[in-house]
């Protein structure tokens, strides 16, 4: 199962290539996913009314994992390894982190620079505009 970042998305809503097609591409298969987090980032910076109609209709497009025990625990454990290493992660990174792993996803993201500490978690790199360190 693919789970695409906030990253990723705001790409495909911006034309921004290469994830625009990816996305694209995943979303015509019917094999992408996303998290309960990244749907409120994407509603969060939705300002416009255009913007939100957008950002409406792709995650109508989308599965939302949740953020349920399972998850949160496991983003409890991401959280608290990262910690112990000096690497502390946004909390919504180990919220993301955390319900990718605990639903056996891979992470399709830009945001390489924090998703790679995450042990057991498989990734999906996309390279590209913004490919930079990101704050979601």
């Amino acid at each position: 199962m693919m789970v695409a970042d906030t990253d990723v998305l705001i790409d495909y809503l911006t034309g921004q290539e290469p994830a625009a097609g990816r996305v694209a591409l995943e979303l015509e298969h019917g094999r992408l996913h996303t998290t309960a987090i990244t749907r409120a980032e994407l509603l969060r910076g939705a300002r416009s009314a255009r913007q939100r109609t957008a950002v409406a209709t792709l995650l109508e497009a989308l599965d939302t994992l949740p953020l349920d025990a399972v998850a949160a625990d496991r983003a409890g454990d991401i959280a608290r390894e990262l910690d112990s290493a000096g690497q502390s992660p946004a909390m919504a990174d180990a919220l993301i982190a955390g319900i990718v792993v605990a639903n056996g996803g891979v992470l399709l993201t830009r945001n390489q620079r924090h998703f790679a500490r995450v042990a057991g978690l498989r990734l999906s790199a996309m390279a590209g505009a913004g490919d930079e360190d990101e704050s979601d």
